[in-house]
């Protein structure tokens, strides 16, 4: 049997009375912030900073409001520059990118948007996940949202 001393029991308990009074309050509405980078046309923001995370919304393959020719490739290639842009606004680069996640039209197009993907990140590369969808707005092939890091 193990005999605490007086003196753990304390320390023990002044550390427990110091994770109660720590502040685990839900972050202020001020601690956030929202970039709208459509004019207040479209119904959601183009990114949002929450602490030191930046929440980029999906990115298609578009420029001018025509998507990429070509398909998955091409697209996959725009959304990505776009995405590099987006960030560069912000003053970050695609090596604070930390999760990405890839909606594809047609899940068999994993191996061509995987194929440019990879070549848009240098390793270490962020956590990822793809999947197929039934549709994306404007018939893209393909749609890529990130979260990066300050």
């Amino acid at each position: 049997m193990r005999i605490i001393s007086k003196s753990g029991v304390i320390l023990a308990l002044l550390s427990c009375a110091a994770l109660a009074a720590a502040d685990v309050s839900k972050p202020s509405e001020s601690s956030k912030q929202f970039y709208d980078s459509s004019g207040g046309t479209a119904p959601f923001s183009g990114a949002v900073r929450a602490g030191n995370l930046l929440f980029l919304a999906g990115a298609l393959g578009i420029r001018d409001r025509k998507l990429a020719e070509g398909g998955t490739g091409p697209e996959t290639a725009l959304a990505l520059e776009n995405i590099k842009a987006r960030l560069d606004q912000h003053g970050l680069t695609m090596a604070d990118v930390v999760k990405c996640t890839v909606f594809l039209a047609d899940i068999a197009d994993f191996a061509v948007m995987n194929e440019v993907y990879m070549k848009a990140f240098a390793a270490p590369r962020p956590a990822r996940s793809a999947l197929g969808v039934s549709g994306l707005a404007l018939n893209a092939r393909v749609e890529i949202e990130c979260i990066a890091a300050y």
